[in-house]
């Protein structure tokens, strides 16, 4: 008979020993602080370069306009390019017209599309998961802070053509094309609402440079891809043969906007046009959350 002793198992961990397994005073809430995340986008080179072309270009429309003399009807009609030069709303308007198809499109896709895709490029990504950032969290405070930064860009924009329209042009009531005008004092909560609609419509654009950004390691690859999405969305809205499918595509409701600029306010084209964006928004936020959680990070 063997008299060999039984060896003893493994001794069961206490509860409280389990629950003192992470460092002490980590809290999964307190890691990667957004103001942590604004100051390190806001440094970031892209970031400045971006804001000094958006503050620039109402200055180039200024110039085009003084070297080409004041702009005249086209051939379908007066348009806001038409009434630019009456006062300083109006060259806000048109600032908005001229950028709002898609060079404001640009740095919603930079921002939102660098911004995960450019930790793993730097081969940084793995190390914030390790130090540990949940990866909700981090995908959490990144959107935050590029949605952030969108919007500041979409503002800046008009911001600038207002002061510098008021002063080449003066301050006066927004001129509608269709005949008419608006009074100063009416015109700046009208651009107002211009505003927030464009930001509101391109959140399309944001969130599927957001989820390209998860799902690739090169920021380009994913900035492009949503720029190029984009614009074959708005070649699609082009085609008329289309029918009544062009109203599921975003593109057919950007510049729904411009039924905010008339005497009376007409709101159904943008509560249509941001209920689409805002639908397409959801899903592809969801997809870039769902496939990150399980996403093998090597880099």
């Amino acid at each position: 008979m063997s008299t060999t002793a039984p060896v003893p198992g493994p001794a069961p961990v206490p509860a409280l020993a389990r629950e003192s397994a992470t460092a002490p005073g980590y809290r999964p809430g307190r890691t990667l602080r957004l103001r942590v995340e604004t100051r390190r986008q806001l440094r970031r080179r892209r970031t400045i370069i971006v804001g000094a072309l958006l503050a620039a270009l109402p200055f180039i429309l200024m110039a085009a306009f003084a070297i080409g003399g004041t702009p005249s009807d086209g051939r379908n009609g007066p348009t806001l390019i038409d009434t630019a030069t009456a006062s300083g709303a109006n060259f806000t308007a048109t600032c908005l017209f001229v950028s709002a198809g898609f060079v404001l499109v640009v740095p919603v896709a930079l921002f939102c599309g660098d911004t995960v895709a450019s930790e793993a490029g730097w081969s940084s990504l793995r190390y914030l998961l390790a130090a540990p950032v949940p990866r909700a969290r981090l995908l959490a405070v990144k959107l935050t802070v590029a949605l952030g930064f969108s919007a500041v860009a979409l503002v800046l924009l008009p911001a600038v053509a207002l002061v510098a329209g008021t002063v080449a042009y003066g301050w006066g009531d927004l001129r509608l094309p269709t005949g008419g005008s608006l009074a100063a004092g009416s015109a700046l909560p009208r651009v107002a609402v211009v505003v927030a609609y464009i930001f509101v419509s391109q959140l399309v654009t944001a969130a599927l440079a957001f989820w390209l950004s998860t799902v690739t390691d090169a920021p380009l690859g994913a900035v492009g891809g949503a720029v190029g999405l984009t614009i074959v969305g708005n070649v699609l809205d082009a085609v008329t043969a289309l029918g009544s499918w062009r109203d599921v595509l975003p593109a057919h409701w950007q510049f729904s906007w411009l039924d905010a600029v008339q005497p009376t306010m007409d709101w159904t084209g943008m509560i249509q046009g941001a209920s689409v964006s805002v639908s397409y928004a959801v899903v592809l936020t969801a997809l870039a959350f769902r496939g990150f959680r399980t996403k093998d990070i090597v880099s």
